[in-house]
């Protein structure tokens, strides 16, 4: 894909007129407009975004606040009428495609657009317009399915806690070059202030709004609202179409389709409301084509495949929506045969978009751990100091994490083995969920079939969260000690916070894993972790 684009910073709200004649090659009339005063009311208070890229289309988002009264979630303010326009220059003489969508409390004020009738593998701008005020993006089209990209630039990111620091790690991947970037979830936490924020004693670097655990639709739409509120996520979705699917925390902590296990119904009524509610604000908030659509409560399927040309096919997942429930490592019901995590319809989607790719990589969009992994325990603050002093492996019996494919270990033997059967090669596990960094071999019989990159947290707790003043000392120890009773683990980062790329060829993928200095510092720098490469046909990691 194109390599010489350039990061461009043009998302702020703007006065005049819009050059409304539209369609493709329609000539738009009027010249970009000034900045509006800072005293006077702006429409889009919660920036832009666009998602889901196709060839010929691509979901654009946004939310205006017509009058001040008309704040996320409130049911306040009249319906209005947006216009919207996308243009191969920044000028907007040349507008490409365009049209107008009406707005109001039913969908809170949200605008999704399928733009389509674009050219493939083309960067575009585009803007939405609410009376005076005006806000531009950018995004970009897929390669046409027949195409041969030489490369193709993804950046992987999971786990955003407003509460437990800034979101640095966004405006890193803005200098990336990237070609799209990949949410695999928990793009939001729906805990109440001074729950799992910052370091062990969970302080709130800032403050969730509205100031309790979400569980109204009124909730949801608050939360969402916040988090479109962050400039760096803001600056991010304004330069780059990003492709999300959930995990947990969009709706509630571990949950599934009859519940979760931090759900109390006493307290906080019928769990199948606030499923709904929860996806109704995601619907209406993301730049997603949720149930194929972007029209919002058409319906709640999120797992689906994106090609770019014949370099690549990913394939999103949805790990919560139809699992069975989770069960601890040690009962005999893991092992169940009819154990699933997927679903059974999503289980013969994710097969036949494997087995059936004409892509040379096949990347599926896993929000939870696919690799088996034995886990030391992780004792807290003075105790593990004492025990950093010991053989790591004198720490106690390594369990599995039985929220990751290691709950449902019968549904992955099954996958893997069609894989390898099919002698389907080039398949790449992009994973979050677990705050920690890791780069995986999978293998079935002890040949590896598969290779895994688990990015970090981009702010959630990890593991040296837990430890008081241990810190990194006792996280080298484990580090090797998780790496020696799972050899197939090739590098493990169990402190820092950050994100991920991966660069595709024809003939490799390099992946890296890059930290972010201090996420309780919203200037925050970056450096680079560590890289591995996987050569086309060989599902080994090496260095660098």
């Amino acid at each position: 894909m194109d390599s010489a684009r350039a990061v461009l910073d043009r998302r702020h709200v703007v006065l005049g007129g819009l050059g409304i004649a539209v369609g493709l090659g329609a000539v738009a009339s009027v010249a970009m407009p000034s900045p509006a005063p800072a005293s006077r009311h702006h429409s889009f208070q919660h920036g832009l975004a666009s998602g889901d890229p196709l060839p010929h289309a691509v979901v654009l988002w946004t939310r205006v606040t017509p009058t001040p009264q008309a704040e996320p979630g409130t049911g306040v303010g009249e319906s209005v009428v947006v216009e919207w326009e996308v243009s191969r220059s920044e000028d907007f003489a040349i507008v490409d495609v365009g049209g107008r969508e009406r707005t109001g409390i039913e969908r809170d004020h949200t605008v999704k657009v399928d733009a389509d009738g674009l050219q493939p593998d083309t960067s575009y701008w585009y803007r939405f317009r609410h009376g005076r005020d005006m806000i531009t993006g950018r995004t970009r089209t897929a390669p046409a399915t027949d195409a041969e990209p030489q490369r193709l630039r993804l950046g992987i990111v999971s786990c955003a806690n407003w509460q437990a620091g800034h979101f640095s790690a966004y405006r890193h991947l803005r200098s990336h070059d990237l070609d799209a970037v990949v949410h695999l979830g928990d793009y939001l936490y729906e805990y109440e202030p001074g729950m799992y924020s910052y370091g062990p004693d969970w302080e709130d670097v800032r403050r969730h709004d509205p100031p309790r655990e979400t569980v109204s639709l009124h909730d949801y739409r608050r939360r969402h609202a916040q988090y479109k509120t962050d400039p760096d996520l803001r600056e991010l979705h304004a330069d780059l179409p990003m492709i999300v699917t959930w995990d947990d925390h969009e709706v509630a902590d571990g949950w599934h389709p009859a519940g979760a296990f931090e759900h109390q119904s006493a307290t906080e009524g019928p769990w199948l409301e606030r499923r709904q509610a929860a996806i109704r604000a995601y619907d209406e908030w993301m730049p997603v084509r949720l149930g194929g659509t972007v029209e919002v409560g058409d319906g709640e399927r999120i797992h689906r495949s994106f090609r770019f040309g014949r370099l690549a096919e990913l394939a999103m997942l949805d790990l919560r929506g139809h699992r069975d429930e989770r069960v601890e490592p040690d009962d005999p019901a893991t092992h169940d045969e009819g154990r699933t995590m997927t679903g059974s319809a999503q289980d013969g989607w994710l097969a036949d978009a494997l087995l059936g790719s004409p892509a040379r990589w096949k990347l599926v969009g896993n929000p939870v751990m696919m690799a088996p992994m034995l886990m030391p325990p992780r004792p807290r603050g003075q105790e593990l100091a004492v025990k950093a002093t010991t053989d790591p492996m004198t720490w106690g019996a390594a369990t599995p994490n039985s929220d990751t494919w290691d709950g449902y270990p019968a549904q992955r033997r099954r996958l893997l083995e069609r894989i390898a059967d099919a002698e389907v090669a080039d398949v790449l596990f992009l994973s979050g969920d677990v705050h920690t960094a890791w780069g995986n071999e999978i293998e079935l019989g002890g040949r590896p079939v598969a290779t895994e990159l688990v990015c970090s947290a981009v702010t959630s707790n990890n593991v040296d969260d837990y430890m008081g003043t241990a810190a990194r000392t006792v996280s080298l120890a484990m580090e090797q000690a998780i790496q020696t009773v799972n050899p197939h683990a090739k590098f493990v980062n169990l402190d820092d916070h950050g994100f991920s790329i991966v660069e595709l060829t024809a003939t490799q993928a390099r992946l890296e894993w890059w930290a972010v200095d201090d996420r309780r510092d919203p200037d925050s720098g970056a450096h680079l972790l560590t890289s591995r490469r996987v050569h086309s046909g060989q599902a080994r990691m090496l260095p660098g």
